[in-house]
């Protein structure tokens, strides 16, 4: 019996976390006398994956917002929302696209859910970030690194 052929494919959750969390509001109290509040945010993701023991691994989705107002940061806050996942019977191609793309999007929802907590409890409204394609994303960073091994000079 062949315990290759045989192993089956399993994508499991083991535990959903957060890593790291932090608010800062340097221009508080006066960030709250805004008298229209019209923010400008800036947003950056990151991911980041790596092999813990047997079939699971770690995937974290880093996300750092900067919100301001005419110029002013009125609040930064940042949230490594965390996952185990245990990946059994893929091959590579396949365990990288669900590091690279499933596991952020079982990831974003707590990590959205943790950055409008982090500003409501800093005294300012809610901030709901926007829905993300990690599909597309993960796309186009196959495409990026193929374009940057030579693999292929034309976009596709």
């Amino acid at each position: 019996m062949n315990e290759t052929s045989e192993t089956k494919k399993q994508f499991g959750i083991q535990k959903l976390y957060i890593k790291d969390a932090s608010f800062e509001s340097p221009t508080s109290p006066q960030s709250f006398s805004f008298k229209k509040w019209n923010p400008k945010i800036e947003m950056n993701l990151t991911n980041d994956q790596a092999h813990i023991d047997g079939d699971v691994y770690e995937v974290v989705l880093s996300v750092t917002l900067t919100v301001s107002h005419e110029e002013t940061t009125a609040f930064l806050v940042e949230v490594h929302q965390a996952g185990l996942f245990e990946i059994t019977g893929f091959d590579d191609e396949q365990k990288n696209m669900l590091l690279g793309s499933q596991c952020m999007n079982i990831l974003f929802p707590y990590a959205r859910e943790a950055v409008s907590d982090l500003s409501v409890r800093g005294g300012f409204p809610p901030l709901t970030m926007s829905p993300v394609n990690f599909d597309a994303l993960y796309q186009q960073h196959l495409q990026k690194k193929q374009e940057q091994q030579g693999e292929s000079g034309v976009p596709h």
